[in-house]
């Protein structure tokens, strides 16, 4: 599943929050825990009320704490302060996970406003988008305490293009160490719920477009029949849904509904990262809910 995971700290305690996730994932996979700080060039003196840690031998022994504390003895933990200092804090977590062959980054959404501004408009993001490591995005719970972690069921958005079933293969091999059940889930949108081109056309041509979406229900089906095909003998619970509506509010419902404990997402690397994240499922997903949010770089 994982073999060394990768989690940046600021020192504050909504960025601990994805600790329990760590120490969690890392017990079942027996991957190795590399806490990382880095010192940011005219850091600012506190950051979500807390004071920023910006002295290298205070982070060093911050981290120690942490790893100390947190993670089971049968845990490899390491601890690392980034002290040179650094304007691009999301380019030098990505170096660190190209250097070290980290193959998951767990972070926790916080920031200056709202989620969606600061997983996507800044660290987490140029992480997602500079990077092709996978990324575990944990959110606080309402009062700023860690949340609980289970991985009883997973679910797997899909859109019927091969190159986003990428994130499937990750997805599988969590559900086998956690004996998860793995829901697949292809959106399709109601007239409605049309977006751009498609909805321009829609109105040119409301009874075509209507059959079409109606097309679309009946190829999604058999695209998900045939992954439950592939399932067979797999020793996996699988089961698939074709659900209508705006994609990132019918994952999140269909997510919430069938208590999903994690949702799995493919998104495009570095050559089509803006083409993907213009459609803003993966930021409105997680604005949406508090489920724990496992973004997988794929590759056209």
């Amino acid at each position: 599943m994982f073999t060394h995971i990768l989690v940046p700290l600021d020192g504050t305690k909504l960025g601990e929050t994805v600790i329990p996730v760590a120490a969690i994932l890392a017990h079942l996979s027996g991957a190795k825990v590399t806490l990382v700080h880095v010192i940011e060039e005219n850091a600012p003196k506190q950051i979500h009320h807390e004071r920023h840690l910006t002295d290298p031998g205070e982070a060093q022994a911050y981290l120690e704490e942490i790893a100390k504390a947190s993670f089971s003895a049968g845990t490899k933990v390491d601890w690392h302060v980034h002290a040179s200092l650094v304007r691009d804090v999301a380019r030098s977590i990505v170096d660190h996970v190209e250097e070290l062959h980290q193959d998951l980054v767990l972070m926790c959404t916080h920031g200056r406003s709202t989620a969606r501004m600061w997983l996507f408009g800044s660290i987490a993001q140029q992480v997602i988008r500079l990077g092709q490591t996978p990324v575990l995005i944990i959110q606080p719970l309402a009062d700023g305490s860690a949340p609980g972690f289970t991985c009883g069921r997973i679910l797997v958005p899909l859109d019927g293009k091969k190159e986003h079933e990428q994130g499937l293969p990750l997805a599988v091999e969590i559900a086998k160490a956690c004996n998860s059940i793995v829901q697949l889930l292809m959106v399709v949108p109601t007239y409605g719920t049309l977006a751009g081109e498609s909805a321009a056309t829609g109105k040119l041509l409301p009874g075509a477009t209507a059959a079409v979406l109606d097309l679309a229900v009946k190829g999604g089906e058999e695209y998900l029949q045939r992954h439950l095909v592939a399932f067979q003998g797999s020793g996996l619970e699988v089961i698939a849904e074709v659900a209508r509506g705006d994609p990132a509010g019918t994952i999140v419902r269909v997510a919430t509904e069938g208590q999903a404990d994690l949702i799995v997402l493919g998104t495009h690397g570095k050559s089509g990262t803006q083409a993907f994240w213009s459609r803003s499922v993966p930021p409105r997903v997680s604005n949406q809910s508090r489920i724990p949010l496992l973004l997988v770089p794929v590759s056209e």
